[in-house]
């Protein structure tokens, strides 16, 4: 029986897993009332990302992507650390044709899918970057397999790949045909390389020489004598085995290391864009009925603010009319407006809006003020004043509707990009993450590229800058 005292509780680790889950989970729930043939294929697709990605993290199963131009032996390097010629490999250039997965278990638990690519060198243009942009948006790690000096066009393929911030190891395959190469001179060597004299800085904080990894992953033949009892000698070539050792080791430390954090940020960026793209895709299909009730509500605002005398009164119930407006549009949309959103988006109103705001509280103090001074005085003249107290409700009048419209638009904005965040949203998740990840792991280099996504916070949403 296991001592209460000894018992193991959950580490910061463990706990990225279960924030993930349990954001996937909330994002997957917001639509699960949408029934079957109600949704656009753009939202399914955008789900059914969602419900892959919950799969992937739960059943804690990576994903290893890997590229390189061709003959550098990415199948090779699969197939050896798999321990099975599984993945076809072959003497002429372009056996793959297609990205592959196979399954591999590390070491017995650790479920790895490793994915296998065509080289870059041999798709064209447009198709070779779709494919690179699909692979790697699965995968939590990259190899990038060299062979020999880094040419300029395995660079600029480093250049690109590391714009996805995903962890990075560049194996270096074949090294025993180039015994004199060590990691130290590739690193250095990747460091010289340049476009235009500028040196990608990302890329050298990505890449350091640690994650240089040299193997060989399918050794040449060697000759070797054979001595027999008899005196006779024979000659026969004999295959070495595999040296994949230094491969396989260093993803095991990297996973046991950091890999339950990396599959939770990998699962929370595929999470925080789907959700995104839902949302976008939502506002897009409802935009005439939401400009309809933005407009409608423009409407009450300004004609209860133009009618009413009473200076206080045009204040808060300016104030109710836009809260009520701001649910609307969230019920409209089926998105997610809880109080600590709704507080987060007022908040997002007032700071970043402010000069709208006050302009719209001092013609209202100023106007309302006049208003009920040319009510008092209307009446006591025989409405003598009445038009100017028409014309001071018209101004004030204005000035609310087109308040109204403003919030409208920034609550459209926020909705579109605030549902990443909240309590259990994605970008919330990635950053509390973020902000205990040990300064030594790989995952600590990409935190400013992970933190400066896109996609902003609440606090962020401008009125001055509304979704069309």
């Amino acid at each position: 029986m296991s001592n209460p005292e000894t018992a193991i509780t959950p580490t910061p680790i463990s706990l990225d897993i279960d924030r993930a889950r349990a954001s996937l989970q909330q994002s997957l729930s917001r639509y699960a009332t949408q029934k079957v043939g109600e949704v656009s294929p753009s939202l399914q697709s955008d789900l059914d990302t969602l419900a892959a990605t919950l799969t992937k993290l739960e059943q804690t199963s990576y994903s290893i992507a890997v590229f390189g131009l061709v003959s550098r032996g990415k199948s090779a390097v699969l197939n050896a650390l798999i321990g099975e010629k599984i993945l076809e490999v072959g003497p002429l250039n372009g056996v793959t044709r297609f990205p592959r997965q196979v399954r591999w278990s590390l070491d017995g638990l650790t479920q790895i899918d490793l994915i296998d690519t065509p080289g870059l060198d041999e798709i064209d243009g447009e198709a070779r970057a779709t494919m690179a942009a699909e692979v790697v948006n699965q995968a939590d790690l990259i190899l990038f397999i060299i062979a020999g000096d880094i040419t300029q066009l395995e660079y600029q393929a480093l250049r690109e790949l590391r714009q996805a911030h995903k962890p990075l190891l560049l194996v270096f395959n074949k090294s025993d045909l180039y015994p004199e190469q060590e990691r130290q001179s590739i690193y250095q060597q990747l460091q010289s390389l340049s476009e235009d004299g500028v040196s990608d800085e990302l890329l050298q904080r990505l890449l350091s020489a640690d994650e240089v990894v040299m193997i060989a992953a399918d050794p040449a033949a060697i000759q070797v004598r054979i001595e027999y009892p008899d005196g006779t000698k024979k000659y026969e070539w004999e295959q070495p085995a595999p040296q994949i050792a230094p491969l396989r080791t260093k993803i095991q430390e990297l996973l046991a290391r950091e890999g339950k954090s990396l599959l939770a940020i990998n699962a929370l960026v595929q999470a925080r864009t789907a959700e995104s793209s839902l949302a976008k895709n939502t506002l897009a299909d409802l935009q005439v009925e939401a400009n309809q009730l933005v407009w409608k509500f423009a409407r009450y605002k300004a004609i209860a603010v133009a009618a009413n005398p009473i200076a206080i009164f045009d204040l808060l119930g300016g104030v109710l009319v836009d809260l009520v407006l701001i649910r609307s549009l969230a019920k409209l949309y089926n998105l997610p407006m809880t109080k600590y959103e709704l507080s987060k988006l007022l908040n997002g109103i007032v700071f970043s809006s402010a000069s709208l705001l006050l302009g719209e509280v001092a013609t209202g103090i100023v106007f309302g003020v006049g208003k009920t001074t040319a009510l008092l005085v209307g009446s006591s003249l025989n409405l003598a004043a009445i038009p100017g107290y028409l014309g001071a409700g018209a101004i004030q009048g204005a000035v609310a509707g087109y308040g109204a419209d403003r919030v409208g638009k920034a609550a459209q904005t926020y909705l579109a990009t605030g549902c990443t965040w909240g309590q259990l949203g994605a970008n919330t998740v990635i950053q509390e993450i973020l902000d205990r990840i040990d300064d030594k792991t790989i995952i600590s280099r990409l935190r400013d590229e992970l933190l400066s996504q896109p996609t902003k916070t609440p606090a962020d949403t401008q009125l001055d800058s509304p979704t069309s």
